[in-house]
């Protein structure tokens, strides 16, 4: 068989199963696990899968910096946004982290409603100007331009004192093994701080983020109390999570 149809049919069962092992695929194709890890390693280089020990897992496709997200609305999006908003009660302290569905999940929240949202997000941030009855707090640090967050030592620090109901999260990969997943190490290392300055955390996923991975993990999918997905979701990406105690909420 050559590289490319053995790469091929690598592909194949990774988007039928969801996992692949180095050592099953060696036995299956009758090569050597090095091979095997060559053709992973190449796969990997061009972002057709995610890399993990011991085999692969499906590659997130989301990627693109926040100036290329922001412009790609959808109705499953402010659906996912709104049924995030409508967990947000009178009076709580709530986190919001950034990216395009955390600006529609504020863009949601009732006039009438009273209570507190922390960010580091400045463009959630910005959105809140006008809501009367929203208290903003801003977390400082870095500025990570890609996801237009603050990031670093100086954000970690800023939320010693915080204790929040919730945390709205967003990531770029979701899978019942591997975790929840982001594509950059220190937004990793945010995202974890911040779920750990909340009572629970809330994650916001769109269905190409289900049954994938990015390079750098924020922590096991236990982190999260509850998963917002789109009502068209496969249920064979969702049962998994579901299965591993991790309520799913379908918007």
């Amino acid at each position: 068989m050559l590289t490319s149809q053995r790469k091929s049919e690598i592909l194949a069962i990774l988007k039928r199963d969801g996992q692949v092992l180095a050592k099953a695929l060696s036995e299956s194709f009758e090569v050597s696990e090095d091979t095997i890890r060559r053709d992973l390693r190449e796969l990997a280089s061009e972002g057709l899968l995610q890399r993990v020990h011991g085999g692969a897992l499906p590659a997130s496709p989301a990627t693109a910096d926040f100036a290329h997200r922001q412009p790609i609305e959808s109705a499953t999006k402010r659906a996912v946004a709104k049924a995030a908003a409508g967990m947000i009660g009178e009076g709580q302290v709530v986190i919001v982290d950034g990216g395009t569905t955390a600006i529609e999940l504020v863009r949601q929240l009732p006039r009438e409603l009273s209570a507190t949202v922390v960010t580091h997000s400045p463009n959630v941030a910005v959105e809140l100007v006008e809501h009367p009855g929203i208290e903003v707090i801003v977390i400082g640090g870095r500025l990570f331009k890609h996801s237009i967050v603050t990031v670093g030592a100086a954000a970690i620090e800023a939320l010693s004192h915080i204790r929040a109901d919730v945390f709205f999260m967003g990531v770029t990969g979701v899978h019942a093994t591997a975790g929840l997943s982001t594509g950059d190490l220190e937004e990793a290392y945010m995202k974890r701080a911040l779920a750990a300055h909340a009572a629970e955390t809330v994650v916001l996923a769109s269905a190409d983020k289900i049954n994938a991975a990015s390079q750098y993990r924020i922590g096991e999918l236990a982190m999260a109390s509850a998963i917002i997905v789109e009502k068209s979701t496969d249920a064979a990406l969702t049962e998994p999570l579901e299965a591993a105690g991790v309520t799913v909420v379908r918007a």
